[in-house]
C-alpha cells in the first residue's frame, strides 16, 4: 500500500532550512559591517534589508555582538577547511602550501574575510576575542606546519617558518582593505598573481 506523503518537514529539511536562513542573515549582516562598520549597523538594519523583523535574527543568531561574531567565525573556518583540502593534495608541500596561499588570499577578499581582517578587536568582548585568537592560531599554525613540511622535503628555502607565516599572512590580509570587484582582476587572478610573487621569496633558487 503506497505510503500518503507527509506534509510536514522532516528533521533533516528544518535543519537545512534553518541553516540556509542562518546563513541569509549572516550574509547581509556583514555587508553591513563592511560598509557601515559595526557600531553603525543596527540589527533593525539587518533584518530591514531581508524583509524580516528584529526577533527573527535574534532567534537565528542572537544579539549584535554573537551576529558579529559568527560571521568572523564563519570566515575564519572557511580557513581552516582550505587547508585541510590543500594537505590533502599530493605533490610536494610547496604546492600545497600555494594552494592553501590562494584559497587564503580569495577568502580575504570576500565580504566574510573583509570582515574578519577589518573587525578591531576592540568590538568584541574579551571571551569573543579569546575565541577568536584560538582560530587565528589554528590558521598560523597550518601555515606554519605546510612551511616545515616544504623546508623537511627540500621544495621550500626558510630559515625561520614562524615569520614566514607571519610574514605571508600579513602580506596576503592587506588585500582585505584594498580589493575591489572591478578592479581589473577577478578575485581569483589576483590571488594567484599574489601569491606567485611571494612565492618567489620561499622557492628554491635554482
Amino acid at each position: 500500500m503506497a505510503q500518503t506523503p507527509s506534509p510536514f518537514r522532516t528533521a533533516e529539511q528544518r535543519s537545512r532550512d534553518r541553516q540556509a536562513k542562518k546563513l541569509a542573515l549572516m550574509e547581509a549582516a556583514v555587508r553591513m559591517f563592511n560598509t557601515r562598520g559595526f557600531h553603525a549597523t543596527s540589527l533593525d538594519d539587518v533584518a530591514a534589508s531581508l524583509g524580516v523583523t528584529k526577533p527573527t535574527v535574534y532567534h537565528y543568531l542572537g544579539n549584535k555582538e554573537n551576529v558579529l561574531l559568527e560571521c568572523l567565525r564563519f570566515g575564519l573556518r572557511q580557513l581552516l577547511d582550505a587547508a585541510t583540502s590543500a594537505r590533502a593534495e599530493e605533490g610536494i608541500a610547496a604546492d600545497r602550501l600555494r594552494s592553501f596561499l590562494v584559497a587564503y588570499a580569495q577568502m580575504n577578499m570576500s565580504d566574510f574575510g573583509r570582515c574578519v581582517i577589518r573587525t578591531p578587536d576592540e568590538a568584541l568582548s574579551e571571551e569573543s576575542r579569546d575565541v577568536l585568537r584560538a582560530l587565528k592560531q589554528q590558521i598560523h599554525g597550518e601555515m606554519r606546519s605546510l612551511i616545515v613540511e616544504g623546508i623537511d622535503d627540500g621544495s621550500i628555502a626558510c630559515s625561520d617558518p614562524n615569520l614566514l607565516a607571519f610574514t605571508l599572512a600579513g602580506a596576503l590580509n592587506w588585500p582585505a582593505r584594498w580589493f575591489h570587484e572591478g578592479g581589473g582582476h577577478s578575485r581569483e587572478e589576483t590571488a594567484r598573481r599574489l601569491v606567485d610573487n611571494l612565492a618567489a621569496g620561499f622557492l628554491p633558487r635554482s
